[in-house]
């Protein structure tokens, strides 16, 4: 990961020397993308700066990179995967002068014009100034993982990967935009099938779109695009299920190894889920003393995502480190800022400050570490929400969910079409294509980019690492595209596809294990009490300056946002309402912070995170028993367990509520065996648990001081 970006003229004037004070702006703004080196160039009408991090060839990868006949300049973020394979496809003549996998792209480039991205497997966004033509070219990857925004006028185009870049420049508006911000579905997480294209949420910034190539004409700003890629459309009738899976599997393999190299150490966020185990399966034979991270907060003990983590751990034999977010944590309000302004999107919730937090500890615990591989963008093109869409139990229910989601959004479009959408009067189907569920991957096409790769790039680069995302290899998705219609219930039914291929790759127990989302489900209402926490510090602290930013007074009803998060109390819900509001209240702080852009080092990320073994607890993935047999647990003072008319159990501390307990959980069973006399051998034997069932609980449980242990009477 890199951080580029550039001042560039585009009326035919070349740049002056006051754009070398701009471009070191921009390249401190950069800094965190690229803490391992900085270059600055300025040369006629061009100007480029870059920031670099080192995972491939540390010592010889500097840019900006310049062909052999120094017509091309070039600058880029990412990784190009197959750029060996590349290479040696050039012609005979051309003769790599470092060892970067980005300084193919100018031979490619020169061999192929505007086809030179074609046959490129990898995550990127480029900076390409032909010198011999007088043209900047402008490119991203399929599907813009990799970043790069800019701001055009009559006279000059400015550049960066990251939006607070292009604040450097005075030319930059500096607004939040409310209108086309509240206008996108996404933002109010309608549901909707919309395939709107990517927006800034600022005023006159624009992103390079995804597979595209800009060509703009150094002497008058007239600007070509070519989108040098689609998703295949064509179903492949002729071929079989069992050869879409063998096919996808050899693909996993192909584009997981190739994320899985670099020349520096990689980490990788270990949910416990079908996604992340599949990348860690088949990533670990490649990567010696490989460490794992996992959340381990109350959501993800309910719905069991830290307990299979842990085990799975053990079971590969790799280290995996478990953050531990107790219940009464709560980012501070300073914080909370810096990470909205680190991710530019009012969308930051739980997820993104979740997964922000890991990549913290990780390159707290692990300071060499640079890259971090992910399982993410794995269920929007392979069914993995296909259970969850307004609920259903097969394909058919699926289908029905989208019907209602096409039908919402020919609402949106023709407003007048919602007073026949009542009881008794539902005659209109409201549907324009015969192929509910490719409209619907289109949809998703455009969520990835303005929300999942948008959060996992910044999340990362904020601790100087880099995401990786193996399920974003074009070839995967181009396989899952062309699946007919008569086979999408067998494969892409709960992410079957990806099920069967790794079936001998991972234990059942993984393999079967139903999706759980990162933080949803029964354990919601753990993030959503920090949410409300967070908004109701400091006497609502970030509520009250998001009321005061500019353009909330003709957007935002204060009264109406004060009494709402009155009626969520200290927290104790697991009402949508309560993300909604926060997004709310971020778009409030983007205003504000856009007036005035702070630097990101100035504002406090606050402690890094803990983790169960840095808190005391051995660091082995899978260690021998924690709690000796003859010890007696105990639950500590100001700690009960209760349950009420209904069977539900609660555990409470000092009369809050903070774990909730479904029938048949293995830590209760232990739990309601505790009495401060009975020692942990008996009080296994009286539940009927196995220790390996409730030690990742256990453990929160001890780090949180909810459950003590002592030494018993001899």
């Amino acid at each position: 990961m890199c951080g580029i970006g550039g001042t560039v003229r585009i009326d035919g004037q070349d740049l002056g020397p006051d754009a070398d004070v701009l471009l070191t702006m921009l390249a401190e703004t950069l800094h965190h993308r690229g803490p391992d080196e900085r270059e600055c160039l300025r040369q006629g009408p061009v100007g480029l700066a870059f920031t670099r991090l080192s995972l491939v060839d540390p010592e010889d990868g500097s840019q900006p990179l310049i062909s052999d006949d120094q017509n091309l300049v070039l600058i880029a973020n990412g990784e190009i995967y197959n750029h060996r394979e590349l290479a040696q496809r050039l012609p005979s003549g051309v003769r790599l002068k470092t060892g970067s996998d980005c300084e193919v792209l100018l031979y490619l480039y020169r061999q192929h014009g505007l086809d030179f991205l074609k046959d490129v497997r990898g995550m990127f966004a480029l900076i390409l100034w032909d010198r011999a033509r007088g043209q900047l070219i402008l490119a991203r990857d399929r599907f813009g993982i990799k970043p790069l925004y800019y701001h055009r006028d009559d006279r000059r185009i400015t550049l960066s990967s990251e939006i607070k870049g292009l604040f450097v420049d005075p030319a930059t508006p500096r607004a939040f935009d409310w209108a086309r911000s509240l206008d996108l579905p996404l933002l109010a997480a309608s549901p909707t099938i919309e395939s709107s294209a990517t927006i800034s949420w600022f005023e006159g910034i624009e992103s390079v779109p995804a597979a595209t190539i800009l060509r703009i004409d150094l002497r008058d700003g007239r600007t070509h695009r070519h989108r040098y890629w689609e998703m295949p459309a064509e179903a492949e009738e002729g071929t079989s299920a069992e050869q879409f899976i063998r096919r996808y599997a050899d693909v996993l393999e192909e584009s997981v190894l190739e994320c899985a190299t670099a020349d520096t150490e990689l980490g990788l966020f270990l949910s416990g889920g079908i996604d992340s185990s599949a990348v860690l399966a088949l990533a670990a034979s490649r990567l010696d003393g490989l460490h794992t991270f996992t959340a381990m907060s109350g959501g993800t003990q309910v719905n069991g995502d830290a307990e299979h983590a842990r085990w799975l751990a053990g079971t590969m034999g790799v280290h995996n480190h478990q953050v531990v977010f107790g219940p009464d944590h709560v980012p501070t309000p300073e914080a909370w800022r810096r990470l909205v302004w680190l991710t530019e999107t009012p969308m930051a919730g739980p997820e993104i400050y979740y997964k922000h937090e890991l990549h913290r500890f990780a390159r707290a615990e692990r300071p060499e570490l640079r890259g971090m591989l992910l399982g993410a963008a794995s269920d929007e093109f392979n069914g993995g929400y296909s259970r969850d869409l307004l609920g259903g139990d097969d394909w058919d229910s699926f289908l029905e969910s989208l019907r209602y989601m096409d039908r919402a959004t020919q609402m949106d479009r023709h407003p007048g079409l919602r007073r026949w959408w009542a009881e008794g009067n539902d005659f209109f189907a409201g549907r324009t294509t015969d192929d509910l569920y490719r409209a619907y991957v289109d949809s998703e096409y455009a969520k990835i980019q303005q929300y999942n790769v948008w959060h996992e790039d910044r999340t990362a680069a904020g601790s100087g690492t880099e995401a990786r995302v193996p399920f974003l290899d074009h070839r995967l998705v181009e396989i899952t595209a062309v699946i007919p219609e008569r086979l999408r219930p067998r494969l892409l039914w709960d992410k079957q596809i990806l099920r069967e291929a790794v079936s001998g790759r991972l234990p059942d127990r993984i393999v079967n294990r139903a999706k759980g989302p990162f933080f949803y489900g029964s354990g919601t209402w753990h993030a959503y009490r920090m949410l409300v926490r967070l908004m109701r510090a400091n006497d609502f602290e970030l509520v009250e300056r998001a009321l005061a930013a500019p353009g909330a007074d003709r957007y935002l009803d204060g009264t109406a946002i004060r009494t709402r998060l009155a009626e969520f109390g200290t927290g104790e819900t697991d009402a949508p309402g309560v993300e909604m509001l926060m997004r709310v209240v971020n778009m409030g702080l983007l205003a504000e912070m856009a007036t005035a852009p702070p630097r990101l080092g100035e504002l406090s990320a606050g402690a890094v995170r803990i983790s169960a073994a840095s808190a005391g607890l051995p660091a082995e993935a899978e260690p021998a028993s924690r709690h000796a047999a003859h010890q007696v647990p105990a639950l500590a003072d100001g700690v009960q367990l209760l349950t009420d008319t209904r069977g539900a159990w609660f555990l409470l501390h000092e009369g809050q509520i903070e774990y909730v307990f479904e029938e048949g959980n293995p830590t209760l069973g232990v739990l309601t065996h505790v009495d401060g006399e009975t020692s942990f051998g008996e009080v296994l034997e009286k539940s009927g648990v196995d220790e390996a069932e409730v030690r990742t609980d256990l453990d929160l449980l001890r780090v949180q001081q909810r459950l003590v242990f002592s030494e018993g009477a001899d």
